[in-house]
């Protein structure tokens, strides 16, 4: 989405034969669907089997629901479970999930799983007598380090001194856990604090945080994290079974935040599950990394009821695809103030997630040459990637992808670049007008490019992940050595007039080198769940033309349908303008780009429509789109069907897009689904 990016559309024919596809005239009325044919709202369908809902309950107090303890008044709990109770859901034991996991016995519909973290005394006192009325079982997570504070002492709640009598005591724990209802869990034994996680001072949960000394500017060793949080696990366990003889089972991350290597400790330390504050529901298959809603703000019960039932629905997308590269300024205290003003405008955007570039291209041709995080093969620009990240995340409420390339790395000339080659010479070359990518059939190039992932998956907190529009392969590339061995050995000729001279022959190559670059980013997606955690989720640019003509996968090596089935979210990039449409077209085309994605059964709600900012045509001082154009292009999509949308770039620098015209059109908010 740059000016080379521009260079590499197939223009002329193709663009001339999708002109011809469009209808005379775009009428300005939403997509009818018969009553019939419309899906059911989540809470209509059938309940699927074994799924449940995990809900995170905090302090509980008579008169002060006090919100430095996240707490609800006893009345809005009693009236909760009442009509959890009333509206059909039923509690479930950890021991009927982990039995339902092994082949046991299949959960109740509308299985719900309560917990309580933190110790508090009110769980005792209020809830604990609740749940031997209802019958209903519940978890009960304990910081060791608060419970073992001496009697009379103040409890070092994050820097808060509380008085010991609001949290339990282990004689207490030992009675609710003999009772058969509480299953006590692990909170971590000290470990429920912020600690330094960048230069720039942000506090990040400590359990889940590579430590960052400001005294000698260096993180903590991965070997030393490990270290630190084994320990942690095994001296919370140790306290837990000696106050009710049995091993704790359940892990329950402070503040929600879990990561793949900290999963895999607490794995070899004997746990089954661990809960987070992730969105939607839980399923049997992914126990360790297990979503809960968070019950905050002692919510009235038509809140409480909204909420669980936003638990079921379907996740939506309303995008802001940010540059880092308009953050970054070489003076910190500028780059600082850059991103409090991008911070405010995301929030007071209204969105739900941004794509936010992890590499630097100040150059704008993609030849990444250093990055915004620490990492082993490619300078760092500035250590920003992780604070802005944070920022966005922990300031505006809103999810973060992690933008990256797929080939576009710049490893120097010793590793194999895509090669084009030319039908008329027979001689093979970078092409000058496309990217300029790695290989992607060298073991070395994916080797280090899969280090960069890793490295990013250690050095910041994000949601997920969108792999760039640079993973894509024309109909002449790749013809490097690596390229051509990988062909003879897929049982294909390396000789590229071959693969080009018969139309199945091409098809079946065009296919290969597809099904190449999804194993690449497939690769990549495993090494950061690794470290990062299975939680996250994974989006890939798209060209528009693959979409609306599928014979053109020749021309990119990539195909939506494959797009569909090996990721969480698909983002075409829905830029009429970079693809030489006349404007009084472009409404047909973004119509016929929604309806050829809607014809493949829900694949409309896992697409998320890229729409352009900026016209890449125009001189660089006149480039920005009219903002109510934008506007009208949004609206456009949603009548047409389309649920998920955004838009690339935001210059929040010069306000383009115009807030205040943009935000009713892309905001959750202001412009609710029908």
């Amino acid at each position: 989405m740059n000016a080379r990016t521009i260079r590499a559309w197939r223009t002329g024919c193709a663009t001339t034969l999708l002109l011809l596809m469009l209808a005379a005239c775009a009428k300005d009325l939403p997509v009818f669907t018969p009553p019939a044919e419309r899906p059911l709202a989540p809470t209509e369908q059938p309940w699927p089997a074994n799924q449940f809902l995990s809900l995170a309950y905090h302090d509980v107090d008579d008169l002060d629901a006090d919100q430095r303890f996240v707490g609800v008044r006893t009345d809005r709990l009693l009236t909760q479970l009442a009509w959890l109770r009333e509206n059909g859901y039923q509690a479930v034991s950890v021991d009927q999930v982990l039995a339902a996991r092994q082949g046991g016995p299949t959960l109740p519909d509308k299985a719900v799983l309560l917990s309580f973290d933190d110790g508090y005394s009110s769980f005792y006192t209020r809830v604990f007598p609740l749940l031997k009325a209802y019958r209903w079982p519940a978890i009960f997570a304990l910081v060791g380090r608060w419970l073992d504070t001496p009697a009379g002492e103040p409890v070092d709640f994050g820097g808060l001194p509380v008085a010991r009598t609001h949290f339990t005591t282990w004689a207490q724990i030992a009675e609710m856990s003999d009772s058969g209802l509480v299953e006590i869990a692990s909170h971590t034994n000290n470990l429920h604090f912020g600690i330094q996680a960048n230069p720039q001072g942000n506090q990040q949960p400590a359990a889940t945080t590579l430590a960052f000394d400001a005294r000698t500017g260096t993180y903590e060793d991965r070997s030393q994290y490990r270290d630190r949080l084994t320990q942690d696990a095994r001296n919370i366990s140790a306290r837990i079974a000696a106050a009710t003889g049995r091993a704790p089972r359940v892990w329950v991350w402070p503040y929600g935040a879990s990561t793949g290597a900290a999963i895999e400790i607490l794995g070899q330390q004997g746990y089954r599950m661990t809960l987070t504050l992730q969105d939607g529901p839980a399923q049997l298959g992914s126990l360790m990394s297990s979503p809960r809603f968070l019950v905050s703000n002692d919510p009235s019960t038509r809140e409480f009821a909204h909420s669980v039932h936003a638990m079921e629905a379907q996740e939506i997308m309303r995008v802001m695809h940010v540059d880092l590269d308009y953050v970054y300024d070489p003076d910190p205290e500028q780059t600082n103030e850059n991103l409090g003003v991008l911070v405010q405008r995301i929030k007071d955007m209204g969105v739900t997630h941004v794509f936010l570039q992890a590499f630097a291209d100040p150059a704008g041709d993609g030849l990444v040459k250093s990055l915004y995080f620490p990492n082993r093969w490619l300078p760092m620009r500035a250590d920003l990637f992780n604070r802005a990240a944070w920022q966005i995340f922990n300031r505006a409420d809103v999810k973060v992808f992690a933008w990256m390339p797929v080939l576009g790395f710049d490893f120097g000339p010793t590793l194999p670049r895509v090669q084009a080659w030319d039908p008329a010479t027979g001689a093979t070359r970078i092409d000058p007008d496309q990217y300029i990518r790695l290989s992607p059939f060298d073991a070395e190039v994916r080797r280090r490019i899969g280090d960069i992932y890793e490295d990013l998956a250690w050095q910041a907190p994000f949601t997920g992940i969108l792999f760039h529009d640079d993973a894509l392969l024309g109909d002449v590339e790749d013809a490097s050595p690596a390229a051509r061995a990988a062909y003879l050995n897929a049982g294909l000729p390396d000789d590229l007039d071959a693969l080009r001279a018969d139309p199945d022959m091409q098809q079946r190559w065009s296919r290969f080198k597809s099904q190449a670059l999804i194993g690449l980013t497939q690769e990549l997606t495993e090494r950061v769940r690794k470290i990062r955690g299975p939680h996250i989720q994974t989006a890939r640019n798209l060209f528009a033309l693959p979409i609306l003509d599928p014979a053109s996968e020749t021309w990119f090596a990539q195909n939506l349908d494959d797009f569909l089935a090996a990721y969480d979210w698909v983002a075409p990039m829905a830029m009429p303008l970079m693809e030489k449409i006349p404007p009084a077209q472009t409404d047909a085309w973004l119509d016929r780009l929604v309806d050829e994605v809607a014809k493949r059964p829900g694949a409309l709600a896992r697409t998320v429509f890229e729409l352009q900012a900026v016209d890449w045509r125009a001189p660089v001082d006149s480039r920005a789109l009219d903002s109510a154009q934008l506007a009208r292009w949004m609206e456009r999509l949603q009548m047409r069907g389309a649920l998920n949308f955004g838009y690339y770039p935001d210059d929040f620098a010069t306000n383009q897009p115009h807030l205040d015209t943009i935000r009713p059109a892309l905001s959750r908010e202001w412009y609710p689904l029908p």
